[in-house]
């Protein structure tokens, strides 16, 4: 392919990566230097250092104290494990969210049940050992050799990484994520008792409390809001989708996990895809349709890297535009509280409690 051919094409309609990673056929690939953990690898940047996996941990065992030197969020999405700070001990459990601030250290997650998170390292991680000196990290870099170690293809960062044709599916036996076999109502249902889970971290939301708010202009979508940052533009969301979103081109990267229902994508198959399908769009890329296409409530999460701009088509005038700006506002205008980051210099806003 030539250099002409792999520079930006708006007009493209990608049948490559984009199309979406479906975990469940991917392998465990044990990381050697954490006893007890595992991981799914999806996109690895050697720009940036930025990571996407899904992590297994087996019961029994310790996710390190790390020092987080770009920053993580990170959802549970099955198990249960707990983390304790200053003698307070938070339950982590399907359906909390957490996010990390770069540089700031934490404290081990103690695993009770075989857990699985969805996780994206900003940049590399350093983990502590007992003593609380740096003991191992876990670079970019990494994630493409332990995925180069089983031929594994990663979802490349760019458009024009997009436009070439999908590889070969990995050969060897997959494993399905727990959400495919179980079902994912606890990630994002109310409360058993109509009460949240105590959470006494500063690092961790319960998902189930923050209430659903809907984007005026699109009734049959709501939102999830967990953070805003107002430094970076990134914005990570829970996403109710049962409508059709307009056509809309995505100045920034997103990335999507689906928990619930069958979405329907540009380049997918006319089924859609299901729990357990990860997508990452690339900066500049365009969707003219996305949809529902199951009875069942159709939702995913989203890390949004910048704004989105709609309009009524291509080559049509832009009708609207969302950035964190929007959705600090909806926030606001929702009841959903704001609050900042722990780290005193850190501009992070977090979903907490309603008003």
């Amino acid at each position: 392919m030539s250099s002409t051919e792999q520079s930006y094409n708006p007009d493209f309609d990608p049948t490559g990566f984009e199309g979406g990673l479906d975990t469940n056929k991917l392998p465990w690939i044990r990381v050697p230097t954490v006893e007890g953990m595992s991981i799914k690898p999806l996109r690895a940047s050697s720009e940036s250092g930025f990571y996407s996996v899904v992590v297994k941990l087996e019961a029994g065992s310790q996710f390190p104290g790390s020092v987080y030197l770009g920053g993580a969020d990170m959802l549970v999405l099955s198990g249960s494990m707990t983390y304790t700070v200053a003698n307070e001990t938070t339950k982590l459990s399907p359906g909390i969210w957490g996010y990390v601030p770069a540089n700031v250290r934490t404290a081990a997650l103690v695993i009770h049940e075989e857990s699985e998170l969805l996780m994206n390292f900003y940049s590399a991680v350093a983990f502590l050992d007992e003593s609380g000196k740096v003991s191992s990290m876990l670079t970019s870099m990494d994630i493409k050799q332990l995925a180069n170690n089983v031929k594994l293809d990663l979802v490349p960062g760019t458009l024009a990484g997009c436009m070439q044709s999908r590889p070969d599916a990995f050969s060897g036996e997959g494993e399905p994520l727990a959400i495919s076999k179980q079902g994912s109502s606890a990630l994002v249902g109310a409360a058993i008792d109509g009460s949240s889970l105590e959470i006494s971290s500063p690092h961790f939301v319960d998902t189930r409390s923050v209430p659903w708010l809907v984007i005026p202009a699109m009734p049959d979508v709501g939102l999830k809001i967990l953070r805003v940052s107002e430094e970076t533009g990134n914005m990570s969301v829970i996403v109710k989708h049962n409508g059709i979103a307009d056509p809309h081109v995505h100045l920034g990267a997103s990335d999507f996990l689906v928990l619930q229902g069958r979405i329907g994508y540009r380049a997918g198959p006319p089924e859609g895809y299901g729990p357990g399908v990860w997508f990452y769009e690339a900066p500049g890329a365009r969707h003219d349709a996305t949809q529902r296409l199951s009875d069942e409530d159709l939702i995913y999460t989203a890390n949004i890297y910048g704004p989105l701009i709609f309009d009524d088509g291509p080559d049509t005038p832009v009708t609207a535009v969302l950035s964190w700006i929007e959705y600090k506002a909806l926030a606001a205008a929702g009841g959903v509280k704001l609050v900042p980051s722990e780290a005193s210099d850190d501009t992070t806003l977090l979903a907490w409690a309603p008003l």
